[in-house]
């Protein structure tokens, strides 16, 4: 299974979902792997405690590379494999991501590496989830996403400009989907930031679900306990695994895996 979480809007909880949700997997005994392509390296940080410093250990460097004249095969799938880093949780592993990726996106784009992730995920038969984080912007790197994936999480932090800003993200799926990923489909629109008791958010999302969207029954809460998880570059099952903010991150992994 491979999941991309992606919304062209920033600030919508894209890197706290993905490494929550790879948290959880990781914990049930499943073998997963975070691929950050976001420049700003937060899953990365997240998950590691910091930044990687060096980007021949980085997803960077295996874009780089890809720009090689050599026809790709099991040398580098060997060198994928290789930027592969562990966490300090049992099973779940990242390719973290670096600031070296913004200059190489017009040389990438110019010589159509596109498919160059979907290529290598698919020689990759390691892990049983792959989870793949993405800029807050539609570039290169959240296309080769979407192009790699089979399902699509959209994060929806309860906000009016988010609201307005959905139908250009379902067009842009529908695109990736009619030209490079036919099997590509949008698993749910993740409930972000929701207050129970706040009247804009109630109506935002009852509007998403009379127009018929995805809207998955689970809801993220705001709250505290996310800031400080991040600080202390612990997932919150880790962190404060009976908080309320932790139980529904479970519950959302339940819904997503069918339970």
């Amino acid at each position: 299974m491979r999941r991309v979480i992606f919304n062209q809007k920033g600030g919508v909880g894209k890197s706290t979902i993905t490494c929550n949700l790879a948290a959880i997997s990781a914990a049930e005994g499943k073998s997963t792997l975070v691929i950050d392509l976001d420049i700003q390296a937060n899953s990365t940080q997240y998950l590691l405690g910091r930044k990687c410093d060096d980007p021949d250990a980085t997803i960077a460097r295996f874009f780089q590379d890809s720009l090689s004249i050599n026809p790709f095969g099991k040398a580098q799938h060997v060198q994928f494999m290789g930027l592969v880093q562990e966490t300090p949780y049992a099973n779940l592993c990242v390719i973290p991501a670096h600031s070296d990726m913004e200059p190489l996106q017009s040389r990438l784009e110019s010589r159509y590496k596109i498919y160059k992730l979907k290529e290598a995920l698919d020689k990759l038969n390691d892990f049983d989830r792959i989870y793949i984080d993405t800029p807050p912007m539609l570039n290169f790197y959240s296309r080769s996403a979407l192009i790699a994936a089979d399902r699509c999480l959209i994060p929806f932090d309860c906000d009016a400009f988010s609201r307005e800003a959905l139908n250009t993200l379902f067009g842009v799926i529908a695109e990736v989907r009619a030209d490079h990923n036919a099997g590509l489909s949008i698993e749910g629109i993740v409930v972000n930031q929701f207050q129970s008791r706040a009247n804009l958010p109630q109506k935002l999302v009852e509007a998403l679900e009379e127009e018929g969207h995805p809207v998955l029954k689970s809801r993220i809460s705001p709250s505290v306990k996310v800031r400080e998880s991040h600080s202390a570059a612990k997932p919150l099952i880790h962190y404060a695994p009976d908080h309320k903010l932790s139980d529904e991150f479970r519950a959302l992994h339940e819904e997503l895996s069918g339970g």
